[in-house]
Formats: C-alpha cells, structure tokens, sequence
C-alpha cells in the first residue's frame, strides 16, 4: 500500500469513528498497519489507534500501539514524531496507573531538543505529569504541572486542553480536602499546612486571588508554628504570583513581605538581605504614614495598645496619655471619646 492509498484509509476510519462506527474503523486502520509501508503513514494509524483505546478503555491495547508507534518514530528519526510518541506512552503508563514510569516518559518528552510540535503538546506533557504527580499524592508537584498546563492552553488558545486541566484540578482539590481531613483528626500540623497550601495554590491557579490569600495566611502561620522555613518560603512564593496576577502591589502587602522576609532572613543570619528587607520596610512604613505623631516610631512594629482618635489619626495609648492634651496633635480637633484599636 502506497502513500496516497494510506492517507485514504486513514482518512476512511476518521469518518467511520466520527460517525461512531468504532469497531469498523479499528478494522480499517488494522488493515493499513499491516500492509503499508509508508512510515509516516504508519506513524499516523498507530497514533489513532491509541487514541480510539484510550477513549474504549482498552489501556493494555493502547499501551501496545504506543510501544510500536516508538519504533515507528525511531527509524522516521524526527523529533516531533518522538515527542508524540513518547507523549503517547506516558498516557498509557499513567491510564495503567504506572505513575514512575508516566513521569519518566514526560522528563523525556520535556528533554528532547526544540521541535515544532513542543508548544503544542508541551501543555499535554504538562498535564500527563501533573496527573501522575497526584496519584503518588505528590500535592505540589502535581499543581506545578498543572499550572504549567494551564499557561499552554491559555497561551495557545487550546480550550480543550484547559478543559481536562480544570477537571484535573477538581479531582486534585477533592484529594486534598480528603488529606486535610485526615490531617485534622489525627492533628498532623505539617500535613494541615502543606493542605492549605495547596488549597491556596488551587484557588490562585483558578484566579479567586481573595480566597487564595486568607489559606496563604493560614499556612503561613503554621509553618512558623512548626519552625518550616521551606514551607515558609513557598507560601511567599505563591504570594508573590498571586500580586503578579493583581498586577499591582499595594503599600500594606508591600509591608507583609518585608516583615515577612525580615523573620527568615534573620533565622539564617543573612545580614545583607536582612537588611534590605529593614530599610523597604521602613520605606513603606513612612510611605503608608504608618508611625505614632508623637513618638515616631512605626505602629505594628511592637504590641503596643494604639489609640484611634475621631479625626481619625492614630497614636500609642501611651504617648497620648504623657502627652495630656483633649486635641489631636496632628490637626488640633477635639479628641472626645476615642475609640482603641
């Protein structure tokens, strides 16, 4: 069978499937697989018929096909056909449930040099590997590829495969609402944090940047409880994308970071970045006018009991106390019952 009779035939079973006729379609590519010698149209029948398995759950058969389709692929010596193939075979590998070898196959796609078919199946690679990365219940990994994914589909305009990323990430959230669960009854600490942090990442990845910022806030506080500076350093990390995608960074999160650097900087006696970190803390402080009117010093810097006028400027109780007078020593109005803060 020659060339153009093979791009018939396949073309043949592309309408047999399409119309539904699975079985017949199968029997005409079979046919082609056996009796042509064009190696590229064999490359071509060999990736529909994995394709026509994995959607019949027939994943033993599909992985046979991907096998050939890399031989296939080797004496075609084309890169873009090996990216495909070895694609291929991490599908199967991961619909058979071999995670190892399905992360292994993706490493090699993600190896091989620059093709022209890398931007578009890079997005599947990501999401073949971020879905082995959940089923070895590799939370962080698995959410890294998947966002990876998802900047394929988003950059290319691929909605289908923005699609399978999102049903990806709502298998992996129920997963990590199952693990927190268990975390909470048996009070594992670590694993509470490592799930909020997911829970953060998950929200972030789908743009809700408001419920994103309050389970940062949570993981952060037990990863300090906990003495995790990794940890730590990867809820700042998500932080930080999450203002990314704000496209803007305002003064009060500005201030978080710093403080938030200044504490991890100090614990490891990195003096230079530590103090960077003190003087744009108190850059922001000056810039947010977050400091007593009397004293000087900046408010929130130690627990001390603050004091909001009517006016509404704010003092340490302590200062307005030496201090003596009923007016604002800012703007001079009566500071008649002030409230605390």
């Amino acid at each position: 069978m020659g060339q153009d009779q093979t791009k018939q035939q396949i073309e043949k079973g592309l309408q047999l499937y399409q119309s539904n006729q699975t079985e017949k379609a199968l029997q005409v590519w079979m046919k082609v697989l056996e009796k042509s010698s064009d190696l590229v149209g064999r490359f071509r029948v060999l990736g529909c018929l994995v394709t026509a398995h994995s959607e019949m759950g027939r994943y033993k058969e599909m992985l046979k096909f991907a096998v050939v389709q890399i031989d296939t692929a080797r004496e075609l010596e084309d890169a873009d056909f090996l990216l495909e193939s070895y694609l291929n075979l991490a599908r199967s590998n991961e619909k058979l449930c071999e995670f190892h070898k399905t992360i292994s196959y993706c490493k090699t796609c993600l190896g091989l040099p620059g093709t022209r078919a890398g931007a578009q199946l890079g997005g599947q690679v990501s999401l073949s590997m971020g879905n082995a990365f959940l089923g070895l219940s590799l939370f962080q990994k698995a959410l890294e590829s998947f966002e990876k994914a998802l900047r394929y589909a988003h950059n290319n305009d691929d909605a289908m495969l923005e699609c399978r990323v999102c049903c990806s990430l709502g298998s992996f959230y129920a997963q990590v609402k199952e693990s927190m669960k268990i975390a909470l009854q048996h009070g594992d600490r670590p694993l509470q944090a490592l799930c909020l942090l997911c829970f953060a990442d998950i929200h972030r990845s789908r743009g809700d940047l408001e419920t994103a910022f309050p389970r940062y806030d949570s993981a952060m506080s037990i990863m300090t409880e906990i003495g995790n500076r990794l940890g730590q350093v990867q809820v700042l990390l998500g932080v930080a994308k999450c203002w990314v995608a704000r496209k803007a960074l305002d003064k009060l999160s500005q201030l978080k970071l710093h403080c938030l650097s200044e504490s991890i900087y100090r614990s490891k006696g990195l003096q230079r970045e530590l103090r960077a970190h003190v003087v744009r803390f108190h850059e922001c402080v000056e810039e947010t006018e977050l400091y007593c009117g009397l004293c000087g010093e900046s408010i929130g810097e130690r627990n001390s009991r603050l004091q909001a006028l009517p006016c509404s400027h704010i003092f340490h109780l302590r200062c307005l106390q030496n201090n003596g007078t009923r007016s604002c020593p800012n703007c001079r109005r009566s500071s008649m019952k002030p409230g605390f803060v």
